[in-house]
């Protein structure tokens, strides 16, 4: 286990706690039930909480108190939580880490008006936060902004080519679509918002976030990677997901390029198919023309110029030592 999965092992659940503390119950007993109830259960299995930790991280290699960063942080993963219930209606998804996904369990109408209110938590967080003052707010709130605006186009791009049945893209689009959709929010802003409320420098603050971008990036595709030959995610119900609805993944458009079978691969590709035979075959044709090594590679060689930059740019520390850590954990996860 890498120092960074140890970092948020030991501080996920404090975290979570605080997170908790934003869903409260509304003026009427049925608001629990139909809003804030399915919000709070929602976000409660939203993964490790790597992005919130990130800005405390940030805060603290700059030589800030993190705990001034604490509702930046949650404004951040109140974005998550929206970003994921609207994806996974978007994307007609079934489970979301082995539960029902929100629009399964409490019906479509719900499930966008959950989000809507964590998308209304993201600036309403920062709005009422004590212990910065209105110039930093603003400040703050400019780079959630910016952080949604980017992620919403990139999702615009990876909605639109899948609708339009597009695929005479390039790794350049591709690349695009991934920086927007997934390195502005998981990695670039919380960075910078992070280095920001710590009173970093300039060049320390868009160092921060030119390392998180690729960070950002690089875990994408490493999330790609996996979703079509993870250890344990054959276990899963959406193993193999990205095939079945037709992503255009850097794996997926390196083989359309490159393989002998492309004719083959984008008739699958295209054909929606849920047969585990069908998906394989994909995989095969992608393997055998070295896309998946092609993306590893990729994710692995950002990782490594990142780091050099941060290195030279943010002075050794505990939190530096730690977001290093995490650049390695975002290419090296099996699961």
């Amino acid at each position: 286990m890498t120092g960074f999965e140890l970092y948020l092992k030991n501080n996920a659940k404090a975290f979570d706690r605080y997170l908790a503390t934003f869903f409260g119950d509304g003026t009427h007993p049925d608001m629990s039930r139909y809003l804030y109830g399915p919000l709070k259960q929602f976000s409660d299995n939203s993964g490790k909480r790597h992005r919130p930790l990130i800005c405390l991280l940030a805060c603290e290699a700059v030589g800030g108190d993190a705990k001034k960063a604490w509702p930046a942080a949650a404004a951040i993963e109140h974005f998550h939580t929206a970003a994921l219930i609207h994806d996974d209606i978007e994307d007609s998804s079934l489970t979301r880490r082995d539960e029902p996904c929100m629009h399964i369990a409490e019906g479509t109408g719900l499930a966008v008006n959950a989000g809507d209110l964590a998308l209304a938590l993201v600036c309403g967080t920062v709005v009422h936060d004590p212990g910065l003052d209105d110039t930093m707010k603003i400040r703050v709130l400019a780079e959630l902004v910016d952080m949604t605006t980017r992620t919403i186009e990139g999702q615009a791009l990876d909605i639109g080519w899948a609708r339009d049945g597009r695929f005479d893209l390039t790794i350049d689009d591709y690349l695009t679509m991934a920086n927007h959709k997934t390195a502005f929010y998981s990695g670039g802003v919380p960075l910078a918002v992070g280095a920001i409320i710590g009173g970093g420098s300039t060049a320390q603050v868009e160092t921060l976030r030119a390392f998180g971008m690729a960070a950002g990036l690089a875990f994408q595709i490493q999330d790609d990677v996996l979703n079509l030959c993870g250890t344990k995610e054959s276990t899963k119900k959406d193993f193999r997901s990205d095939i079945a609805e037709g992503k255009r993944t850097l794996v997926a458009i390196h083989a359309l390029q490159n393989a002998e079978q492309r004719e083959r691969l984008h008739q699958i590709l295209s054909a929606h198919s849920s047969d585990p035979a069908i998906l394989a075959e994909a995989v095969s044709i992608m393997e055998s023309a070295g896309s998946i090594e092609f993306a590893r590679n990729y994710a692995g060689d950002l990782v490594i110029d990142a780091k050099q930059g941060l290195i030279e740019s943010v002075p050794r520390s505990r939190a530096r030592d730690l977001l290093a850590s995490m650049a390695d954990f975002f290419v090296k996860r099996s699961t």
